[in-house]
Order: structure tokens, then C-alpha cells, then sequence
């Protein structure tokens, strides 16, 4: 008996052969070619480097169909924290500006970077069927929703008769027919909010879009039981009271009732002042300072030990002030970071003043470093070392939230150029600062005689923020400590819609701030 049915039968050759996939780097000739037909008034396409960097951050995101190999169209995504950005955000911010570094494997929220389509494939609805796919992605990834912004290449004809609202109600309703937004609606995508400028180049939308959403009715809530990273922060600084001590147990006593006291308000972190353990300078038989400050160095070790040993016991990270380091006869400045789960980390002090070369022979370290931490991203810079702007600025872009600042002043004088700074380094980057310095005095310790210090905590200068954008602020000269609570989503409604926004309008185009040293 004949098999009518072979295969050569059933299959005939046709017009077309679609296939849905996932875009490859070798897709990029094809994209480029779409991309400078479709957009040819607005930049043509994305850079081969833009594309591979969206294809190593997302690659799931990224589909096409193809026509017997050939790319028609394409659609491009990441994933993003919706809350980052909010409804106020340009199509650059989201983007990176090419660098796609916003993707955020941990969002919520997949975003619709772009959809293109080859003209000569336009009536074969290859649109719907992207969107279709993305819609699909948005479930199997279980994300709230997706986000775009969209043209209304449209509304050049009628700016002169009437608002971007009365033709976005018009195209809903049907009477009129723009492109871009007609097929968006159609495709269950409503119009969340209009947004000015956030493509400027667009002249055909006299640059304002539609922020677009279609919300995916399976979603769940991802809940972290526990270890979640904190929202709110909670940190303790201490104002330092020095007074002369007769043992090294002295000391450890009086740290760890500071310690003791402030884990007990559930504080995630504590700092301590620079040299915050100088009393112990007074124990040294040897009057030269520069003897006496080798001398303290002896207990440095001991002291970071039994800080780690705190830090576990209490369930606190400790910012250990600073304390010398003696090694291959360099004497150096060092804060050391010891965190609750039993590990630690240092900064060094990188710009020592000329009273700390001339009396200590103290020397500058040469490392920067950002600390990972279970409450996000910290920096340390000890001192004087706030007042470069230079430091803040490259943790900043580490992503840095809330910088603590260790200090030792004399004078009121010297107190002010660190306070002025660190206020200054809040505003201009974004985050949080916390700095807290020693009062009394020493007469037995040559050049840490007397102190001055009122501690404070430092917001940037914004609504959302206290009015004098000081959180804290502790009585000056007084031994006391300060809890403050810092919030950071507010950071992040700032970086994004913020009356101005810092860190997003800095002009790299013209400048930026490198490290030299390897």
C-alpha cells in the first residue's frame, strides 16, 4: 500500500516562513538595516556595542521574527524596579544611555525598550505577534506588568488645534488614527500618564510620549521571608567622650556599653570616631607622639578582634572609628569595617594633613574601596579625606547610599570645614552622611589635647527631606549618641524626579573622575 501523506506532500513551499526566536549578536546587520529605515529622523539604529551590551545584560528579552532566516522584526527589553524610576523618567534614563546597566534582573517590571518592524512586512500584523510574545514573557516571568513609553508620531498635524491630552482622548476614541498609539491601545495598553520631553529628538510627537501599561492579571507578589535587604536603615553614631584610661579593658568596656546600647534600638550599624582609641596614647612611656601614636598601633589588632567578637554578639555592624597601622615602617590611618556576620574590611585614610605628617609621620593610603553590606552599599572616608570631592564622587557612582565619615578636630574652625563638606557631599551625590568626632580632653597626649565635635546625620536638600536637610544632630561637646532612621527609596525618587537631580545631569560628555593607580 502507497503512503499518499510523505512529507514532500504535506509541505509546500510558500511565500513566507516565520519563526519566532531570540535575538543573536550575528542578528545585528539585520536590526542596523530595520532600524535605519524605520528611525531614520531619530538617530537610525542603536551601535553594535549598544546592542551586544543589551544582548549580555538581558538576552531573553530580546526577540525577532524571522522570514526564512531573514530578520522582519524585532522587539527589545529589560527588566526594571519600577519604583527607580517612577512616572516621571526620560527614555535615556531607562536605557542608560546605551549601556543598559538599568536592567535589573530582581524587578518587577518588564519594560519595552523598542519594537520595530521591516515596512515591507507591515501587513502582516509581526507587531501584534511581539507584543503577543512579550505579553507572554511578562507572565513566565511573573512581572507586574509592562512599561512603555510611546510615540504619537500623529500629533504634529494637530499641535496647532489642540492639547497632547484632547489627541490622545481623540486617537482612544477613535476619531483619530495615529500609528504608534492606535495599535498600542489596541493591543489591551492603556495610557498611565503623558510625559514631556522624554524623548526630545522626537519632532514628530513634538517630543512628548505616552507612558503605556498593560498589567498582567496572574501576577503574585514575591515576598523574602527573611534576609531581605532593608528599605529603612537604621544607624547609631557615637559622640566620643575622651577621658583617661588605665588599661586596655578600660577601653573595650566603654565600647562595648555603646555597642550594648545602641544594638539594642535594633541599629543596623554604629560608628565610632577617628583615633577614637587615642586615650590609650597616655599609657606609652615615651612623650614623642610620634613614639607614642607606634606605640597605640601595638593594640590595634586586639581592639579590631574584640570589635569583630562585638559585632557578632550584638548583631551590629561596627564602623570602628579609625586607629593607627604599623607595618614595614609605615604608619598608616585605617577605619575598619567589621560587620555581623563575622567578616571585616578597611579603608584607609588617603589624605593625611600636614599636622598628622609633621607630629606622626602618618602616610596616605592608596586604595578607595565600596563595602557590601546586608543594609546596601557604604563608604568610609576618614576625615579630612571628605573634604576632595573627588572620593564621594567615585563611590557614588559604586553606587554608594550612605557614606560615614570618622573625624577628629580640635578647633570649631576645623570642625566646620568637615561638616560644610560632608553636607556638601549629600547633596551633590545623592546619599545619606554620617559623621561623628570625639569631645573632652587629653592633657597627657601631645597633639590630641582638646576636641571639638557636634556629630550629625546629613540628607540631600530636597521635599522628601528635612527641611535643613540635617536628619540628626547631637549637642555640641557632649558625649551622647544619635539613631536616626534613613530611608532609601527616598534616594531613589530623587535620582529620578527630584527638583534637580545631581548625580543624572552631570555633563560626562565634557568631564568625569577616574582612578589612576592600578
Amino acid at each position: 500500500m502507497t503512503d499518499k501523506s510523505k512529507p514532500s506532500d504535506r509541505t509546500k513551499e510558500t511565500e513566507h516562513k516565520l519563526t519566532l526566536r531570540q535575538l543573536r549578536l550575528a542578528d545585528y546587520k539585520s536590526i542596523k538595516a530595520i532600524m535605519d529605515t524605520v528611525y531614520s529622523n531619530l538617530g537610525g539604529s542603536w551601535t553594535k556595542e549598544e546592542f551586544a551590551a543589551l544582548l549580555k545584560a538581558f538576552p531573553e528579552g530580546q526577540i525577532c521574527i524571522t522570514d526564512k532566516g531573514k530578520v522582519v522584526a524585532g522587539a527589545l527589553s529589560i527588566i526594571v524596579k519600577y519604583s527607580d524610576y517612577g512616572d516621571k523618567h526620560t527614555y535615556e534614563q531607562i536605557v542608560g544611555k546605551g549601556k543598559f546597566d538599568t536592567h535589573n534582573p530582581d524587578g518587577d517590571t518588564l519594560y519595552g525598550v523598542d519594537v520595530f518592524v521591516d515596512p515591507d512586512y507591515r501587513n502582516l500584523r509581526l507587531g501584534r505577534r511581539l507584543y503577543d510574545a512579550r505579553k507572554e514573557m511578562c507572565e513566565n516571568l511573573n512581572m507586574r506588568g509592562i512599561i512603555a513609553g510611546g510615540r504619537i508620531p500623529g500629533y504634529m498635524e494637530h499641535a496647532d488645534k489642540m492639547s497632547p491630552r484632547k489627541y490622545i482622548d481623540m486617537v482612544r476614541n477613535k476619531e483619530i488614527y495615529d500609528p504608534i498609539l492606535t495599535f498600542q491601545l489596541s493591543n489591551d495598553f492603556h495610557v498611565r500618564k503623558i510625559l514631556k520631553g522624554y524623548m526630545p529628538s522626537d519632532i514628530e510627537s513634538k517630543a512628548y510620549a505616552t507612558l503605556l501599561e498593560w498589567i498582567n492579571v496572574y501576577y503574585e507578589e514575591r515576598e523574602e521571608l527573611i534576609g531581605g535587604q532593608k528599605t529603612v536603615v537604621r544607624i547609631g553614631i557615637v559622640q566620643w567622650q575622651m577621658r583617661n584610661l588605665t588599661s586596655l579593658e578600660d577601653l573595650l568596656q566603654q565600647i562595648e556599653f555603646y555597642v550594648d546600647t545602641v544594638s539594642s534600638y535594633k541599629a543596623d550599624i554604629i560608628m565610632f570616631p577617628e583615633f577614637f582609641n587615642a586615650p590609650l596614647m597616655a599609657l606609652s612611656n615615651d612623650p614623642h607622639p610620634s613614639a607614642a601614636i607606634r606605640s597605640l598601633a601595638d593594640y590595634t589588632d586586639e581592639v579590631r578582634e574584640k570589635l569583630i567578637s562585638m559585632a557578632l554578639s550584638y548583631n551590629i555592624n561596627i564602623i570602628a572609628g579609625s586607629m593607627p597601622e604599623y607595618n614595614n615602617k609605615q604608619l598608616h590611618n585605617v577605619s575598619y569595617l567589621c560587620r555581623r556576620d563575622g567578616t571585616y574590611d578597611k579603608q584607609y585614610k588617603l589624605h593625611v594633613t600636614p599636622d598628622e605628617a609633621a607630629y606622626w609621620g602618618l602616610r596616605g593610603g592608596n586604595k578607595l574601596s565600596i563595602f557590601d553590606t546586608d543594609i546596601g552599599k557604604i563608604g568610609i572616608l576618614i576625615c579630612y579625606d571628605v573634604e576632595f570631592p573627588e572620593l564621594a564622587r567615585m563611590l557614588s557612582d559604586m553606587d554608594m547610599k550612605i557614606l560615614f565619615v570618622p573625624y577628629w578636630t580640635d578647633t570649631k574652625n576645623a570642625y566646620l570645614r568637615v561638616r560644610r563638606c560632608a553636607q556638601a557631599r549629600a547633596i551633590e551625590n545623592e546619599c545619606y552622611v554620617a559623621i561623628t568626632g570625639s569631645v573632652g580632653n587629653l592633657p597627657r597626649v601631645e597633639n590630641m589635647d582638646i576636641q571639638y565635635s557636634q556629630s550629625a546625620v546629613f540628607s540631600p536638600s530636597d521635599f522628601a527631606f528635612p527641611h535643613d536637610a540635617v536628619v540628626a544632630e547631637a549637642t555640641p561637646n557632649t558625649e551622647m549618641t544619635l539613631i536616626a532612621d534613613l530611608d532609601l527609596d527616598l534616594l531613589k525618587d530623587l535620582n529620578t524626579g527630584g527638583s534637580v537631580r545631581n548625580l543624572r545631569d552631570r555633563r560626562k560628555d565634557l568631564y568625569n573622575v577616574n582612578w589612576i593607580l592600578d
